[in-house]
């Protein structure tokens, strides 16, 4: 892969301005996400998508000039499925009236429920980004603005908070359990440890989570 620059040079998509046109690009984003789904990076090329999208290549170059571009492309597409899920933390009746634990174990179990509705997009996306600048560049963003989603919703129990900077305290919990949705959806249940289903391992992060940040005393040797 090239740098994020040089990426960055050769990503201009060119946007269709006609009905017939835009029903081809749509149908074009949708095959490559699909083509991921189902075989990951190394099953996305371009005559599988034009294949799968049932249209000419011109359809496609007409658009952009490259795989990566069109890659990108497809990317943001799925993307987009994922970041419409995670507006539900933005949402305040969701999360009004909710006691500090029930808050906690609710954000979390929508953490994990996100993951894994998801997982088919993210595990090729997660498992490329080590080796694209340019997905990194993009997810980092991405994960960046969720965690303020996440933080905010659990700051709305700050009250109940006993760590001596809830904030600090609140971020940690998101990247303790993203982090381990990560590592789950990219590599399996069984990675670092015996596998156990999803309402278990939801439940154990919810669990940290919450000792986290309403334990009675906070710092290291607390009792």
């Amino acid at each position: 892969m090239g740098t994020s620059a040089e990426l960055t040079d050769d990503l201009v998509i060119r946007e269709p301005r006609q009905e017939r046109t835009r029903q081809a690009w749509a149908r074009i984003l949708d095959a490559g996400v699909t083509l991921l789904e189902e075989g990951g990076y190394e099953a996305f090329t371009i005559a599988a998508v034009c294949e799968r999208a049932q249209v000419a290549p011109r359809a496609l170059y007409d658009r952009t000039t490259n795989k990566d571009a069109l890659f990108l492309a497809v990317y943001e597409h799925g993307l987009a499925r994922v970041v419409a899920d995670q507006r539900v933390f933005a949402e305040s009746g969701r999360w009004a009236g909710l006691a500090p634990t029930e808050l906690i174990t609710e954000a979390v179990t929508e953490l994990t429920a996100l993951f894994a509705r998801h997982t088919a997009f993210l595990k090729p996306i997660l498992l490329l980004s080590g080796v694209h600048p340019e997905i990194l560049r993009r997810g980092r963003a991405h994960v960046h603005a969720f965690g303020d989603a996440f933080t905010a919703v659990l700051l709305t129990a700050r009250d109940h908070i006993t760590h001596p900077d809830p904030e600090a305290a609140a971020r940690q919990c998101f990247a303790t359990a993203f982090s381990a949705c990560v590592v789950r959806t990219a590599h399996g249940a069984d990675f670092t440890g015996p596998a156990v289903d999803h309402d278990t391992f939801t439940a154990h992060l919810a669990l940290s989570a919450a000792r986290t940040l309403l334990a009675r005393t906070s710092g290291p040797g607390g009792r």
